[in-house]
């Protein structure tokens, strides 16, 4: 699962709409609200479904699943007289137990079977249940990660969105694959599968598995027959349907195919193509072949997170749909490379228990790692690894909890920045200590002893001792089992009498509630022209560390690879800050340093270096340094800078640098020049370009930037369609409420949310007449909402409408659509 979280979305749908369990405590007189977490097992194992037959059938008109379902069943160990599984909200025909029928009690999520007699572990047996999901009538809870959790989805069902497909397909994580048939939904519970879907002729169908034959059916339907024969979870199972273009490519002799809407079929393998590589690389990094039956991607609209691992059958959310001019700003192989990473972790070793999620988010996170460090370098490896570091850090200011935690207050509580961030520097982290020969040794050992089966964490440690013949206890203990992260001062100095230089190590995080860490770092010592690297172990609270050297050293580097995740004081002063710029090896020396000089930017030596850092190879630090120009208003600088940023902004070949530099430009006293840039940029072949040459104009020429913005109007991007929004929201003119109620009801799932952000401000700046104009719309979004932050967006909107409206008639009518908005969901 990629988590792709937007934050205001997210932060303000936490607040307002996750519930939890509470206790009160008296505190001086007032009452605290207190969050009661539980603790949170593995699944008690008492059955095992070794085999599921599943057939299904859908009726659009109602959007039930129509469904009959064979599991095959055996008793775990203790012998069995029951069976129980996860069933959410079904009505149920029949249940039969070898051919008989049998008695069963059901309470709307727990169906409960009596079997005919007491099976032992070795007797298997067969279940046969005939049903109907119904997974719009289920109450519909979500997450920031994971909106919406009835597992099957009807998109556009009645066809009553133009321009939008008809569509159908599932999401099982965590545990919502039993909304749309029966099954123990626990991680440790894998089976073989084999799933038939009766559809519409002219639709494509999707599952896991391989296509083994298709029978066209009497009544001009199809029904298409996808066998699975390796085990895997309950949650990793999916189906998918709809109007798709089918582009094969292949690796090796298995197919590799991408499922895409007609309309992108001329870039879908510009956006997946590099999939089959790939599978290559991380099949020969961890010495197991890549070990499912084919490996299908296919994109959906109103997808319910940023992506899903099904086995061999991977989900992406509608922003994946690109055309060639979306796809320079962000090609996005980060996710491709996540959920072909679960392949391996997730789906062939699955976690043993939500608690032990890191095992397949980490090292899938760390799988974005591997992919762009052999494809395009360590420098680009290392930016979004430390963007990961960034988030983390952020997430931590506020929330400090285990990698590895029991006491949640829901499962879904896993999926954040931990898990996954956190966890991906970890593994970094637990590569580097060890090497890369032993490190990836103890992943195919890790994979061999544990594939198809499920995992905790202790058995990847287990590896690792194994492999590497080290206690690693140290490293689990304060890295998983531990909440925060390092808090370091470093100081440095050089004894000219001793002829020694000393680093001194200062571990600031509270050790009342955080560990001392044991850290094995490097520490490279750049004298006399020479880099000599040294290793040293911090165990302490605060250490000197002393190295003999002749002369004092230019610089010293601690953290020479960059590995830690911590916060750190480097004190450098600033001549060492420019010799780590000039002399550093990686990115992120060059990268600290400019943040580091930032400080110094009065000093020409260090205005030389960030004269550099604007014409840097690497984009992040030239959009630093244009940050950086920009936030320290200093004027002087920026003039003498003017030239090199109207060049950046005009054709520096990164997107981001372009569009930094365009919004810079607009921000300070503006010229001829510069206007006549944005005005081009406006016309740029990138979309996150044009949204900024759009706001920047606004900010220069308001008029001028209104004309544009109607003749892009019909530009299908996303960031273009905000930058117009924004616009039309200042200007409140009422003739612009035909451009937000086109945006509205033809946007979905955050782009719809971010849309409804800009029309709540334009509401405040217009009449009842064109507020009343709005109501149906804005009416139909919330009841038609499979997601809680959108149904919560276009509540919002109207609580918006009720206050911004003058007249008491339009007020009553508003209150009217609120209720009857809550009676029909």
């Amino acid at each position: 699962m990629k988590n792709k979280i937007y934050q205001f979305v997210s932060i303000l749908f936490i607040l307002l709409v996750i519930s939890c369990k509470t206790i009160k405590t008296a505190n001086n007189n007032t009452t605290e609200i207190k969050e009661q977490a539980n603790y949170m097992p593995s699944y008690t194992r008492l059955s095992d479904i070794t085999h599921m037959r599943l057939n299904i059938s859908l009726d659009w008109d109602s959007c039930f699943v129509y469904g009959n379902v064979t599991l095959t069943v055996k008793p775990y160990f203790y012998p069995n007289k029951e069976l129980i599984l996860d069933a959410k909200g079904y009505k149920i025909n029949s249940i039969k137990v070898n051919g008989n029928n049998a008695p069963f009690t059901y309470d709307l999520k727990k169906l409960t079977i009596q079997l005919p007699r007491v099976f032992q572990k070795d007797e298997s047996y067969a279940v046969n249940i005939d049903y109907v999901a119904q997974p719009n009538k289920l109450k519909v809870n979500g997450s920031s990660s994971i909106s919406s959790d009835k597992g099957f989805y009807f998109i556009n069902p009645n066809n009553k969105i133009k321009n939008k497909p008809r569509e159908f397909w599932t999401q099982g994580e965590t545990e919502a694959n039993s909304a749309w048939f029966p099954t123990i939904e626990s991680t440790t519970e894998k089976y073989t599968q084999e799933v038939s879907i009766t559809v519409e002729n002219n639709f494509v169908t999707l599952s896991n598995g391989y296509l083994a034959y298709s029978t066209q059916n009497s009544n001009g339907t199809r029904t298409d027959v996808w066998k699975q024969d390796l085990p895997h979870a309950a949650y990793l199972t999916m189906v998918a349907g709809g109007n798709f273009s089918v582009i094969k490519d292949h690796w090796k002799n298995m197919e590799v195919n991408y499922y895409v809407e007609p309309k992108y079929q001329s870039t879908g393998k510009l956006i997946f193509g590099n999939t089959p590589e790939m599978i290559n690389l991380f099949s020969e990094k961890l010495g197991v072949d890549y070990p499912w039956d084919k490996y299908s991607q296919i994109v959906v609209r109103d997808f319910v997170a940023g992506a899903m691992e099904n086995t061999g059958a991977v989900t992406f959310a509608e922003d994946m749909n690109m055309d060639a001019r979306a796809h320079i700003d962000n090609p996005d192989e980060e996710t491709i490379s996540h959920e072909l990473f679960h392949h391996w972790f997730g789906d062939l070793v699955t976690a043993e228990s939500w608690p032990n999620l890191p095992l397949n988010e980490s090292f899938a996170t760390y799988g974005e790692y591997i992919w762009a460090d052999y494809k395009y370098g360590r420098e680009e490896a290392d930016r979004a690894a430390n963007e990961d570091l960034k988030k983390y850090l952020r997430t931590s200011k506020t929330k400090k909890v285990n990698m590895i935690r029991f006491e949640l207050l829901d499962r879904e509580d896993m999926f954040d920045n931990y898990s996954y961030q956190k966890g991906g520097k970890i593994i970094h982290m637990l590569r580097k200590s060890v090497g890369d020969e032993a490190f990836f040794a103890s992943l195919k050992l890790y994979l061999e002893r544990n594939k198809f089966k499920s995992a905790e964490i202790h058995d990847l440690r287990l590896a690792f001792e194994e492999v590497t013949g080290q206690d690693l206890n140290w490293f689990f203990n304060e890295w998983y089992f531990a909440p925060g992260h390092p808090e370091l001062t470093i100081d440095y100095s050089y004894d000219a009498i001793r002829k020694v230089a000393k680093v001194c190590v200062n571990q600031n995080q509270d050790l009342s509630k955080f560990p001392l860490y044991q850290m094995p770092v490097t520490i490279d010592l750049y004298s006399d022209g020479a880099v000599e690297r040294k290793t040293i172990t911090i165990s302490k609270s605060k250490e000197t560390f002393e190295f003999p050297l002749a002369i004092q050293p230019s610089l010293i580097n601690f953290d020479a690879e960059k590995m830690l995740v911590c916060v750190k004081k480097d004190n450098h002063t600033k001549a060492e800050w420019i010799y780590l710029y000039e002399h550093g090896k990686l990115f992120l020396d060059r990268l600290e340093a400019i943040e580091a000089l930032k400080n110094y930017l009065t000093a020409p030596d260090a205005q030389a270096i960030f004269i550099k850092g604007l014409n840097d190879h690497n984009f992040e630090i030239r959009k630093t340094c244009i940050n950086i120009l920009n936030e320290e208003n200093n004027q002087t600088l920026y003039e003498t800078n003017k030239i090199t940023l109207q060049n950046l902004a005009k054709s520096d070949p990164n997107s981001n640098v372009r569009a930094t530099a365009i919004t810079t430009l607009a921000s300070q006293k503006s010229n001829a020049t510069d206007l006549e840039i944005i005005l081009n940029a406006c016309n740029d072949s990138s979309y996150i370009v044009v949204q900024k040459a759009l706001k920047a104009l606004y900010l220069i020429d308001k008029p001028k930037a209104v004309t544009i913005a109607k003749q892009l109007e019909n530009s299908e991007s996303n960031y273009v369609q905000m930058a117009i929004a924004s616009i039309y929201a200042e200007q409140g003119n009422k003739s612009m409420m035909p451009y937000f109620m086109n945006q509205l009801a033809n946007n979905a799932g955050n782009n719809q949310v971010f849309i409804n952000k800009y029309f709540k401000n334009y509401l405040t700046k217009v009449d009842d007449e064109t507020i009343e104009k709005a109501l149906s719309i804005i009416k139909s979004i919330a009841v038609e909402a499979m997601q809680e932050k959108i149904e919560f967006s276009a509540k919002s909107t109207l609580g918006d409408m009720l206050a911004a409206a003058d007249s008491e008639e339009l007020k009553e009518k508003i209150k009217i659509i609120m209720k009857e908005i809550d009676q029909l969901k």
